[in-house]
């Protein structure tokens, strides 16, 4: 049975909440970053709040629970959807652009010697060098080479592509937010049972060290699915409720299972995911989800929309 996405049209956002609590006991590890640690701040009201998922980050457990590794392909409602390959030298599995840290954008993508994408991408846009970029021409580029990119996001950042011009924000963005948050503070040694005393800075002798995990009064993650952004790329409605599809069962395999984003913080649902915007919108399970996609997939496929094959391979070798 299609999914009835009717109440969605014309609302610009699409807007979802999942109640979060550790899997076991109370604490869990937040993100951290680079000469700042744990993303502490004040909330409007003066409550302390906690970024334990940042976007970039979600981005990511979005697509990686997408992704058959043993496989090497897509999760079985997903397969037939276009993507680029990479194989090293030797012709074996090396990475994908549904994986890399800039997708389509990936270097093992555009910079080695094997430079059948760029190629592609180079005459496919050609007509972007001067003036405006036009979304619409690029978003119809992606759908048929990497449709994933256009729910990620793509900055296309190579001077022969429209001078480096060529980018299109997250269509599906998520964060993980705690309030009410305390510090639990903790430590531990690494034991070195054979030199205790041993040079630590080449690895041995033990090592004692401090550990911040935390405490929440609420745990949320936070969806928005820019429905404004997919409709503005004028590949019609067929591709629209395709994508719309794509990026609710990427929240909804997330939420049912991918939420052990650290050692330390393995989190489940606390509550049912609930729409926020728009009102009067049913979030679909993800069995529904499961049994609409292959058949959306194919309809775009129907409609000459995608690439044939739809697995685009490059060869990497360094330049």
């Amino acid at each position: 049975m299609p999914l009835d996405l009717s109440p969605l049209a014309g609302t610009p956002r699409l807007l979802l909440e999942a109640e979060l609590k550790p899997l076991q006991g109370t604490r869990f590890q937040p993100t951290g970053f680079p000469n700042l640690g744990a993303a502490r701040y004040a909330g409007p009201d003066g409550e302390e709040m906690l970024l334990v998922e940042s976007n970039q980050s979600m981005a990511n457990h979005l697509e990686a629970v997408c992704w058959d590794e043993a496989a090497d392909d897509w999760v079985a409602p997903l397969r037939g959807l276009p993507l680029v390959k990479v194989q090293d030298a030797d012709r074996k599995a090396l990475t994908n652009s549904v994986l890399e840290a800039h997708r389509l954008n990936s270097p093992y993508i555009l910079e080695g010697k094997d430079d059948s994408v760029l190629h592609l991408l180079k005459t496919r846009l050609a007509g972007l060098e001067q003036g405006r970029v036009d979304l619409r021409e690029l978003a119809r580029v992606l759908l048929s080479v990497d449709p994933n990119s256009i729910l990620h996001g793509v900055f296309l950042a190579k001077k022969e592509l429209a001078g480096g011009r060529l980018r299109l924000p997250r269509a599906l963005s998520a964060f993980i937010e705690a309030s009410d948050v305390n510090v639990a503070s903790s430590g531990g040694v690494k034991n070195d049972g054979v030199d205790p005393k041993g040079d630590t800075g080449k690895g041995f002798g033990n090592v004692p060290f401090a550990r911040d995990e935390f405490t929440a009064r609420r745990l949320i993650a936070y969806f928005n699915v820019d429905l404004a952004q997919i409709r503005a790329f004028g590949l019609g409605k067929l591709v629209e409720d395709f994508l719309v599809s794509f990026a609710l069962f990427k929240i909804r395999t997330l939420l049912s299972g991918g939420l052990r984003l650290r050692t330390a913080c393995d989190l489940t649902l606390a509550a049912e995911p609930k729409v926020t915007a728009p009102d009067g919108f049913r979030l679909p399970g993800l069995s529904e989800l499961q049994a609409a996609l292959p058949v959306s997939i194919e309809a775009v496929a129907a409609e000459r929309l995608f690439a044939e094959p739809r697995v685009t391979t490059v060869v990497y070798r360094k330049k």
